[in-house]
């Protein structure tokens, strides 16, 4: 590995500006800070303190943690916690967006923070810089989501099968209306199950109404506003999907406020991370993934490879299923759907509108009248 010394007699400046360049210190002129980082980059230059510093990043390209996140990002933080302690390895949290120099390579960002690897969260507008990071050759895996590059490490669950199975469960029962709360911001998970959703209704040859189809940011606020939305329609549903469980936790609770009786009147199939849907009354019927799990094996495998653990594979691609669990939010259908207004106040149901009649001009009924004849 260069030193600071090589890399400033072959860029041509003092040390000093290679300090302050690799420390992205803001007074350097641009060419002379391209110079000097395709300088470092070619000697794959690392710090001293960088070299035995034991840390991983849990890297995010955008925002850290946005609300909409849910609760997936906790349990995974915990479970990476918990994978660092064998090789005594610590954890910090990065904005790639807010914190990387448009100049600088991944690596060079990530070495100049004091990462030893990375844990990326990303999404689906956010799967390049995945390719760009695994062409440097930085030591990553990302988590909830799969790519079919081999280069690139992923740690994620499935979720499509039983997210099937969670809307078959509804259709069995006898629901015809079923609603679907899904995630605003696109990934693999999430888009498994909106695809589930889909083919488990075309499989029962049941329609998907796309009016009971809600997509906003996973919150407690929005899944309460999702439910006052669609209990309001002239034929609001009896069941629905939701996809996160944050999104559950809110709309559970504006059933509570709006009187709705779950799951007698409303059933309802949420989403789970972690142990969520055991502190829910009544306990709830989720489709359900393990966030801590996926930190934890992907801090272990990182720390294991950058710490030097003989037979780490070089390369990890691990999936495993979610499970679905039957709880206490599902049952068949009232005999009558419910509509209810946000105050409480309930109202009829209004009866599906009857087509409307066919007129054929006169002139068109005259000819196929005609028609009619001759063909006779």
């Amino acid at each position: 590995m260069a030193s600071m010394r090589r890399i400033a007699e072959r860029s041509g400046v003092s040390v000093a500006t290679v300090s302050r360049v690799l420390n992205n210190h803001p007074h350097v002129d641009d060419k002379t800070r391209q110079r000097v980082l395709a300088e470092a980059e070619l000697a794959r230059y690392v710090s001293v303190s960088q070299r035995t510093q034991a840390v991983l990043g849990l890297v995010y390209p955008e925002d850290i943690v946005r609300a909409e996140y849910g609760s997936f990002d906790m349990a995974l933080l915990s479970g990476m916690l918990e994978g660092v302690n064998e090789q005594r390895y610590d954890v910090k949290i990065v904005s790639i967006r807010r914190d990387k120099s448009p100049e600088e390579t991944y690596s060079q960002f990530f070495s100049r923070k004091g990462l030893r690897g990375v844990i990326l969260r990303t999404f689906e507008h956010t799967r390049r810089v995945v390719d760009a990071i695994a062409t440097e050759g930085f030591p990553a895996i990302v988590i909830a989501d799969r790519f079919d590059d081999p280069r690139i490490s992923y740690v994620c669950t499935d979720s499509y099968d039983d997210s099937h199975r969670a809307v078959r469960h509804l259709l069995d029962l006898g629901h015809r209306r079923i609603a679907m709360l899904t995630h605003a911001i696109a990934d693999t998970d999430h888009n498994d199950r909106r695809r589930a959703f889909t083919a488990a209704h075309a499989a029962a040859g049941v329609p998907v109404v796309p009016e009971l189809v809600i997509t906003s940011p996973a919150s407690p606020e929005n899944g309460a506003n999702a439910i006052t939305h669609l209990m309001g329609l002239p034929q609001p549903p009896t069941a629905v999907f939701i996809t996160d469980p944050m999104a559950t936790i809110g709309a559970m609770r504006r059933c509570l406020e709006m009187g709705i009786k779950v799951p007698r009147e409303l059933s309802i199939v949420g989403f789970d991370d972690s142990d969520i849907r055991e502190h829910t009354y009544p306990s709830c019927t989720a489709v359900v993934q393990d966030a801590r799990w996926m930190g934890l094996e992907a801090s272990r495998w990182l720390s294991r490879l950058t710490g030097g653990v003989q037979d780490t594979p070089p390369v990890m691609q691990m999936v495993r299923h979610t499970r679905f669990e039957i709880n206490h939010t599902t049952c068949p259908p009232p005999a009558t759907a419910v509509r209810v207004l946000p105050d409480g106040v309930r109202l009829p149901v209004e009866s599906p509108a009857a087509p409307s009649p066919v007129r054929i001009p006169a002139s068109a009924a005259g000819q196929s009248a005609n028609k009619e004849t001759a063909t006779r």
